[in-house]
């Protein structure tokens, strides 16, 4: 069982635009297109994300029409958030809040064998990593700048650097990196 951070990321750094949008994925043409989502799916066993990243999904589930599309994922799903948030039918959701690691503690009991996905954001990526309990990134960069927005990673991470485990094309707007995150690392805000 890993811990992930699996996301996309402009070339600047940011995953999403000031209002926790990632419609910027469109122009490069966001389907699989090769990027292996449905190999890294396959393996994970509990999916976690914040409030906005929730939200944002939220809004976009449902088109012009009114029309909502299924709930994208089958594994219960954990969203970090301190209000109260809309459900959504047919998902299995639980809604937490405070320290990432006894959250993490009951993901990892669900998920068994399976690998836990961080979704985002980038800063409840850093809390697991704070905690710990990241065990892998994994980005895809894509080829666009937004010039600000919400931070892939909003920490120094300096010592011991990540360890880049592979690199991938994915397309000709895509690149996917791939880094263990060792477990002794210093963090400064």
């Amino acid at each position: 069982m890993s811990t992930q951070y699996y996301t996309a990321t402009s070339l600047d750094g940011f995953i999403a635009t000031e209002d926790d949008s990632v419609e910027w994925l469109d122009a490069l043409g966001e389907g699989d297109g090769g990027s292996g989502y449905a190999e890294f799916i396959a393996e994970v066993g509990a999916v976690v994300m914040g409030a906005s990243t929730y939200r944002w999904m939220l809004a976009h589930l449902v088109d012009a029409e009114g029309n909502r599309a299924p709930w994208p994922y089958t594994q219960p799903v954990w969203v970090f958030s301190h209000r109260a948030l809309d459900a959504f039918p047919g998902a299995d959701l639980r809604v937490v809040r405070g320290d990432v690691r006894p959250v993490h503690a009951d993901m990892a009991r669900v998920a068994g064998s399976k690998n836990i996905w961080v979704v985002g954001g980038g800063e409840l990526a850093a809390q697991f990593h704070d905690a710990g309990l990241l065990d892998e990134v994994i980005v895809t960069i894509g080829s666009v700048t937004l010039g600000r927005g919400k931070p892939l990673f909003p920490r120094r991470v300096t010592t011991p650097p990540w360890v880049l485990t592979a690199v991938r094309q994915v397309s000709a707007g895509f690149v996917e990196l791939r880094y263990a995150v060792p477990k002794q690392t210093s963090v400064a805000p």
